[in-house]
């Protein structure tokens, strides 16, 4: 195996086995589109399903989610609220997760066999090999590019997927032989981000922004919506310049920082802001196959969309009934391929909701925390929810009432109905209990925080409603990025630049305009004045409007981490809202769950999370630090 491999894989063994690729030859492989396209392929299908667990769904390990008790020991979120970074690997629960599976399928078909610091430094030396190799190439100008583009940005996503957790790497642009002797030292997390944004700039200059309509997708008309596009290289561009522009990059993981979680690199965000405005300009120009998902419902608590709608909010994560359709819909810009059909049962649909009696058969529940819905998800008028409780504190009395738009798709809360046919086995069961001491309120197999989440698998999901029964072919995917996301960075980058006004010269969009756009598609308030008169003011509005959009979709700690708040109370929090409905015969069967009265609502302290400076880069295994004295382990580590 080549030398590189010493990186990703751990005995002396492994890295001197023969490597399959040591036998392809040049001429065969390089020699035309067709052959190189098909070297390149195998990248797309090693891109890792992040939902894909072993009967758990453990992507998220920020402050937005917790598991139900049955949940714990060995599972990762539960590890990771205890401090233990380590159970990313050393856990059976922990050790199938998106970042890492301990297996080597690399180019296989196996969902459960892909993930990054599996599978990461294979797929950067197959770039370096691709592209040492470009010149065998005899294709059209079109072809070539496609090629070229293709290989730069892989090589920049997998170095990128790794810094997000691990912190900075040696940026690896050559395919090393098993004689040659590693020596390459870890750049600084910078440092690297700077070397991926590089890469990920060749590749927004070689690749098509449409593959239909250009001579390298000829062939594969029709089927080309996962391959690469000029407008994700772009929109990762900027993403890898916010990165160095954000405060952890400018000043370094530490506790306490207090104001300098303001403090960004002013150049560097201005950058990053000209890059994603490009972005979105190319977008809205239509030269692009995205565009935002729409909000069109009928019902959106049941994500029922108006008849002849296309392009719904919902089907980015899951659609149903439709031949086993990939989600996505025109928003993503960047998915995994989902391997096989039927699988979103085992270990996805299962697991977000309350497994009372079997009624759904994940190996825990997992939820949203009181603290995160109640700070991300506003009010429908744009105020914050602490600020209309402040403000009018009889809104307790009616707290799931005029929301934002976005808390009636993602969160179930009390009285919802959860089971949508009739049913004698769980009739106490088909409106939810979310009370304090209510039927769904049990620790072990249900919500531990009085909500649940059907972002991405609808409530009927479960053993009555049987939507992910094969006959319904539901089928999920989260994606890695979708456009929603650029117009957030873009506000970001602004926000830290100069404030809401902020405009970049390759956009139409102010900051605060971006935010907006987003609110627009769901129908909710523009950001108001009054979180707009100070700059540190309009970038909280910023970075709440990203945790209500992206919510629960593997986004938040990488987030907190990048504003230096990891650490910090209240992110480091986990609470329970608790209540008691003030009228116990009200009749939700002909009601709004929203329109019943509780009384005594008010916030608990499930757990705190005991975090210090060590906390903002993961620990690398020990295979990865012995294989050479210049790859130092992470501090504290």
């Amino acid at each position: 195996m080549p030398a590189l491999m010493v990186l990703g894989l751990g005995s002396c063994k492994s890295y001197l086995d023969k490597s399959p690729d040591s036998d392809v030859s040049a001429e065969g492989a390089f020699s035309n589109f067709r052959n190189f396209q098909g070297f390149v392929e195998e990248n797309y299908i090693a891109i890792p399903d992040m939902t894909v667990g072993n009967w758990n769904v453990t992507w998220n390990y920020g402050e937005d989610e917790i598991l139900s008790t049955n949940g714990n020991s060995p599972y990762v979120t539960y590890n990771f609220d205890l401090g233990d970074f380590r159970a990313y690997y050393t856990n059976w629960g922990g050790g199938f997760t998106h970042m890492f599976k301990n297996s080597n399928d690399h180019g296989g078909n196996n969902r459960f066999g892909h993930a990054i610091l599996d599978d990461a430094w294979y797929f950067i030396r197959k770039c370096n090999v691709g592209l040492e190799n470009i010149d065998q190439l005899k294709a059209t100008p079109d072809e070539k590019n496609a090629i070229l583009g293709q290989l730069y940005f892989m090589r920049a996503w997998w170095h990128k997927e790794m810094l997000d957790y691990m912190g900075g790497l040696p940026y690896i642009t050559k395919s090393y032989e098993i004689t040659d002797a590693l020596t390459e030292p870890r750049l600084s997390a910078p440092e690297t981000a700077l070397k991926c944004a590089e890469d990920f700039a060749k590749a927004a200059e070689y690749l098509p922004n449409d593959w239909d309509r250009n001579e390298a997708g000829e062939t594969t008309q029709g089927h080309n919506e996962l391959r690469l596009t000029r407008a994700t290289a772009l929109a990762y561009q900027g993403k890898m310049l916010l990165y160095v522009a954000s405060p952890l990059s400018k000043h370094g993981p530490m506790t306490g920082a207090g104001e300098l979680t303001y403090d960004y690199d002013v150049e560097y965000a201005k950058k990053a802001a000209e890059v994603l405005g490009q972005c979105i300009t190319e977008v809205e120009e239509g030269k692009t196959p995205y565009q935002l998902a729409t909000y069109l419902y009928d019902d959106i608590y049941n994500h029922k969309a108006k008849s002849g709608s296309t392009n719904n909010f919902s089907e980015i994560f899951w659609t149903q009934g439709q031949n086993w359709k990939q989600p996505g819909g025109l928003e993503a810009m960047l998915r995994g391929t989902r391997h096989g059909i039927n699988s979103a049962r085992w270990g996805e649909a299962t697991c977000w909701g309350p497994n009372n009696n079997g009624l759904c058969e994940g190996s825990f529940c997992i939820h949203p925390t009181a603290n995160y819905v109640n700070y991300a998800y506003g009010m429908a008028d744009g105020t914050r929810f602490e600020d209309a409780v402040k403000e009018n504190p009889d809104i307790l009395k009616f707290p799931f009432k005029d929301r934002d738009v976005r808390f009636y798709h993602d969160i179930i809360f009390d009285g919802c109905k959860y089971i949508n046919k009739a049913t004698e086995d769980y009739k106490d069961l088909v409106y939810c209990s979310l009370y304090t001491g209510g039927l769904m309120r049990a620790v072990t197999t249900s919500s531990r925080t009085g909500y649940l989440c059907q972002k991405f698998f609808p409530h009927t999901c479960n053993k009555v409603d049987d939507a992910f029964g094969y006959g319904q072919a539901g089928q999920s995917v989260m994606p890695w990025l979708r456009l929603g996301e650029v117009y957030l960075m873009y506000a970001e980058a602004g926000a830290a630049a100069e404030g809401p006004q902020y405009q970049a010269k390759s956009c139409s969009y102010t900051a605060v305009g971006a935010v907006n756009k987003i609110r627009d598609r769901s129908g909710n308030a523009h950001v108001l004045a009054r979180y707009m008169d100070t700059k540190n003011n309009f970038m909280d509005e910023v970075r709440r409007e990203r945790a209500c959009e992206l919510a629960f979709e593997g986004h938040r700690m990488k987030d907190l981490m990048r504003w230096l708040l990891l650490t910090e109370r209240p992110y480091t929090l986990k609470t329970s809202i608790e209540f008691t409905r003030k009228d116990p015969n009200y009749d939700y069967s002909a009601n709004k769950p929203e329109d019943a009265e509780l009384v005594g609502f008010h916030e608990e302290t499930i757990l705190e999370r005991e975090y210090s400076v060590k906390h903002y880069f993961w620990p690398w295994m020990d295979k990865h630090i012995y294989n050479y004295p210049e790859f130092k382990q992470n501090p504290g580590w």
